[in-house]
């Protein structure tokens, strides 16, 4: 499978954010997954590629080419596509992806996993969409969907798509 990683550009302020990135990618790799990302060679975005390609996986980067000097390119990718906006970039991603997960990240992180999610609540996918909740990043947005539920603005057949794993093999799973 071709696993869609969405996850920041930056590391974070704790170090386990960088180890869990790097277990990630090398577990998709060693099970046989490749990683399609955002194409950066920094934070954690980059963490995930290295461990993916040092264990030999494929991983292919999506990077709109207004981002090419922000984000650093990453030279080693098995593939990379440049694409003209952070629309076509989504739109690859998702194209391209068999399932999805979201590791620690600020607002694009977020934005490509809530346009993911939805996509899986009005049916124009039936892929995984996964919160890595790494040190318990998501907890905050977890009792916020909890209380989406509660409030009735998500409908009780569409909570299981709110998957949720705390560790790497707890991801593969869910994406096996």
């Amino acid at each position: 499978m071709k696993i869609a990683v969405y996850c920041g550009s930056g590391l974070g302020v704790n170090p386990i954010y960088a180890e869990k990135a790097t277990e990630l990618g090398t577990v998709l790799a060693k099970h046989g997954h490749g990683v399609i990302y955002g194409g950066s060679k920094i934070g954690l975005m980059g963490k995930v590629a290295d461990a993916t390609l040092t264990a030999g996986g494929e991983v292919i980067g999506v990077m709109p080419t207004h981002l090419q000097k922000q984000e650093i390119v990453h030279a080693s990718l098995t593939e990379i596509h440049f694409v003209e906006s952070m629309h076509v970039r989504k739109a690859k991603m998702v194209d391209l992806a068999d399932a999805f997960i979201a590791l620690p990240g600020g607002g694009g992180t977020l934005d490509e996993y809530f346009e993911v999610f939805t996509w899986a609540q009005i049916g124009l996918h039936e892929k995984p969409v996964i919160l890595f909740n790494v040190n318990g990043f998501y907890d905050a947005l977890l009792q916020h969907f909890n209380r989406m539920l509660e409030e009735g603005f998500i409908r009780p057949e569409h909570k299981s798509l709110i998957r949720v794993a705390t560790t790497a093999e707890e991801v593969l799973a869910l994406i096996e």
